[in-house]
């Protein structure tokens, strides 16, 4: 006898809501049928159902992480979100013309500063004013934070100042190398996260959060929540995509530069990550918001350019990888600010709030140029 599908929904684990459940095969199914749909309607609900998926997402992977432990949840999130994010970047510069030939580029470079000043001065300052004093493992964040720093300048400072081609791009054999180089590291600090000095990126033992000491769910709960963190993450970038014409229009209508839809297109894809990274610094837990946050900086970089330099003959265009001498500033000066917030092993809310202004400049100079 065939049980019925409200039967099946009965026998749902207990860690899995309801809600975390339909919400993202209904982003699934919104993305399909939605596709193309511009009316009032029809926006509105691909932005509900876009704040679904993401909060279904953070739910998902904290299952995860509770089952697997730190820093694995924290990689499988990053990781997750970046794959699928970078299968949209490949898939629009494919389909693109020449005014995407700087899309990977500007991607890498937001999501750094989103998640080195946004997410991580948020955590900070959310944190430190509910706690006070944040403390972490400095051997893990100055790591990380390094890697960082070396991807960055590898990949998005010196073809700004190569002489083999033209402009702010590597030759095919520089990209090439470039691409090695960001996977070789990318896959190093990967290897000393989880395996070799796992002991540095876990929470210090003050944390106070009741839900990290429960018991965590079975093995066939955590797979099932790993299926349904990748559906969400399917219907959160491709939901953000549905909206990018409709931050077209608005970007332009204020008269801002079209890098600014970038910009706000990586910040609904790591609102997943965002929304982890802050409960978990609520919970005193300032290293799991660390990880998510470095971590999520280092996929986007070691992921994405790897890809872009294999699929660069397919490209219409060469890739622009040189960012501009404002670009360079800010850069420059997230990863001074951010050695110093990450130096110490403890963190108040004047941090937060430093890192956060660096934030509100880059949004500024994406509006006003």
């Amino acid at each position: 006898m065939r049980s019925s599908p409200f039967a099946l929904l009965k026998r749902l684990p207990p860690a899995l809501p309801l809600w975390t459940v339909v919400a993202p095969v209904a982003a699934v199914l919104a993305l399909l049928a939605l596709a193309g749909a511009q009316s009032a309607a029809a926006l509105i609900v691909i932005s509900l159902l876009l704040m679904a998926a993401v909060l279904a997402a953070v739910h998902h992977a904290e299952v995860v992480a509770h089952r697997v432990g730190e820093p694995y949840g924290s990689l499988v999130l990053a990781v997750a979100v970046t794959v699928i994010e970078v299968a949209l970047i490949v898939s629009l510069m494919l389909a693109g013309g020449e005014s995407t030939n700087a899309l990977a580029r500007d991607t890498v470079f937001s999501a750094i500063m989103i998640v080195c000043n946004g997410v991580l001065g948020l955590c900070i300052l959310v944190g430190g004013w509910r706690h006070k004093v944040l403390a972490f493992r400095v051997e893990g964040t100055s790591s990380a934070l390094a890697v960082l720093a070396a991807l960055s300048t590898l990949t998005l400072v010196l073809p700004a100042f190569t002489t083999s081609t033209p402009g702010p791009t590597f030759s095919r054999s520089q990209l090439l190398f470039a691409g090695a180089v960001s996977l070789v590291l990318y896959c190093a600090f990967v290897f000393v996260q989880a395996v070799r000095h796992r002991d540095y990126f876990l929470p210090v033992d003050d944390a106070d959060d009741s839900e990290a000491h429960a018991a965590p769910p079975s093995w066939g709960v955590a797979g099932f929540a790993l299926v349904l963190l990748l559906v969400c993450l399917v219907g959160v970038v491709g939901l953000a995509k549905l909206l990018a014409p409709t931050i077209e229009r608005a970007v332009a209508a204020i008269g801002a530069p079209q890098t600014l839809v970038g910009v706000i297109v990586a910040l609904l894809v790591l609102l997943p990550e965002t929304v982890a990274a802050l409960r978990a610094a609520l919970h005193n837990r300032l290293q799991t918001s660390l990880n998510l946050a470095l971590g999520s900086g280092l996929a986007s970089i070691g992921l994405t350019i790897p890809t872009v330099a294999v699929l660069s003959p397919l490209f219409p265009h060469a890739l622009v990888l040189g960012l501009t001498p404002v670009s360079l500033v800010l850069l420059t000066l997230t990863f001074v600010v951010g050695g110093l917030t990450l130096g110490g092993g403890r963190a108040t809310v004047l941090q937060g709030a430093v890192h956060l202004v660096l934030f509100a400049v880059f949004l500024f100079l994406a509006i006003v140029p």
